[in-house]
């Protein structure tokens, strides 16, 4: 427990001073920041060498939160939040109170609710959406495990979290666009 506690105030501290962490998810292990910071944003698409009109997911740690981050959310959000069995990203329209680097060109946002402990914590106490993308450079494969995480990755971000993922998923999430008009579209499952 202490090095839960250890790592969660370590991740905050970064994350405030606009720095990048590496973190285990619900998913894959991530590149992670400050989703308001464009500066921290920016530093994850350089690290990724990434171009930065591909948009970022974001995570939040509760419903209400998500409430505070999307001009409306669709009925059918609660639902799937609610009952995917797998963790699963929404693009939502209409995203607010985040970073426009993080937005896409269509004006519309990927937040996932993050299931994951240590990621639910982090957030709860930052209070602001956190950016998660898959530690990789991009165009690499995504990495399965910590160990195959590029050397480039692990030596640019500013605090790399010593915790094991809490699940053993190594496979990104599901991702469903929900647009306002009720079109919904499965992106990945």
């Amino acid at each position: 427990m202490e090095e839960f506690k250890n790592a969660l105030a370590k991740a905050q501290e970064v994350l405030t001073s606009g720095g990048v962490i590496l973190y285990p998810t619900e998913t894959v292990w991530g590149l992670g920041c400050d989703a308001t910071n464009p500066e921290a944003i920016q530093r994850i698409f350089k690290i990724k060498n990434r171009v930065d009109s591909k948009s970022l997911i974001c995570l939040v740690s509760s419903i209400a939160m998500l409430e505070r981050h999307v001009q409306e959310v669709p009925q059918a959000a609660y639902d799937i939040i609610d009952f995917s069995e797998k963790p699963t990203t929404i693009i939502y329209d209409a995203p607010k109170g985040v970073a426009p680097s993080v937005i896409a060109e269509d004006d519309s946002l990927g937040i996932r609710v993050a299931k994951d402990k240590f990621c639910r914590y982090l957030i709860n106490n930052f209070k602001k959406p956190i950016v998660s993308t898959s530690a990789n450079i991009s165009g690499a494969p995504t990495p399965k495990q910590f160990e195959e995480i590029d050397e480039k990755i692990l030596t640019a971000v500013d605090y790399i979290v010593p915790l094991q993922p809490e699940f053993n998923n190594t496979s990104a999430s599901t991702i469903i666009k929900l647009k306002n008009n009720g079109e919904v579209r499965v992106i990945r499952s």
